[in-house]
């Protein structure tokens, strides 16, 4: 399988997003590593991102919540190449409404090859790796010459 390099920069996008019983978890989160924070450009949706620009007082660009789009808006940013991690702090424990986008934009992460962070103790690795200060290099699959293998391999 072949891959297309994609380059992170020094300066990380990095969207936080966390489900409502999550969302004071982030928001400490957040507040004990401000100053990493600071560092790089913070996306998030709906409630999280004011959330976390009032009371932690950093620029976060904010989407719609996760239920009415907010994880497709993200998804799409990952797509595009706009977000390069994903702190997502999400509910185990309680079936949400909107599963399958939630499914759908780790399905992404996954697919774009982008650090993904749904607990505390993953994002403090994240955060904290020697990597969050240095350019990087994601592999993604290239689907172009994937799909032309695939065709190849079925009109023989």
């Amino acid at each position: 399988m072949s891959y297309e390099k994609i380059k992170m920069d020094r300066q990380k996008r990095i969207a936080l997003i966390a489900h409502d019983n999550m969302k004071k978890e982030l928001i400490d989160w957040v507040k004990k590593n401000k100053e990493i924070l600071s560092k790089h450009f913070l996306f998030g949706t709906g409630t999280t991102a004011r959330i976390i620009a009032e009371t932690v007082n950093l620029p976060v660009r904010g989407f719609k919540s996760g239920p009415m789009g907010g994880d497709q808006q993200i998804g799409a940013r990952i797509v595009e190449g706009k977000i390069d991690m994903m702190i997502f702090f999400w509910d185990p424990l309680e079936a949400q409404p909107h599963d399958p986008d939630v499914k759908a934009l780790l399905r992404i992460a996954v697919l774009y090859d982008i650090p993904v962070a749904n607990n505390m103790s993953t994002a403090d690795f994240l955060l904290t790796s020697v990597l969050m200060g240095e350019e990087y290099e994601r592999h993604v699959v290239d689907y172009q010459d994937f799909i032309k293998k695939r065709m190849e391999h079925f009109l023989k």
